[in-house]
């Protein structure tokens, strides 16, 4: 089996303009940027994700591919997407994985997403 390796870059931003804090409402875009650190060319097929607000509640999410798509990321290439996530708490944290296979070989293997922050600028000193 080939070995998969990936490097990831998340960033986080709160949408304002779309949260209504008064009514326990956050809205949150995070950028995910996958880079293919494999001499073959791989594909996500799956993305799992544990998401966590502040009260503990925890929302599980899985499927096929991200933002609609299940992307090929060539050697050294790397691929973007930005999706969102709402909370009822200014806080929260998610984390998860990615199933990811290569062009030679068709078992999926689990790529772990490590945990990140979604929160409020101004509730963070």
């Amino acid at each position: 089996m080939s070995e998969v390796e990936v490097g990831l870059k998340i960033k986080t931003k709160y949408l304002s303009g779309q949260s209504k804090p008064d009514e326990d409402y956050y809205v949150f875009a995070y950028t995910i940027t996958i880079t293919n650190q494999c001499p073959e060319v791989i594909q996500l097929l799956t993305r799992e994700w544990t998401i966590t607000d502040a009260d503990g509640k925890v929302t599980e999410v899985s499927g096929e591919g991200v933002v609609g798509q299940q992307p090929m990321i060539g050697p050294g290439k790397s691929f973007s997407y930005t999706s969102g996530a709402v909370l009822k708490t200014p806080i929260g944290t998610m984390e998860g994985q990615y199933g990811i296979i290569t062009l030679n070989d068709s078992n999926p293997v689990d790529i772990p997403i490590p945990c990140f922050r979604l929160a409020v600028p101004t509730l963070l000193h």
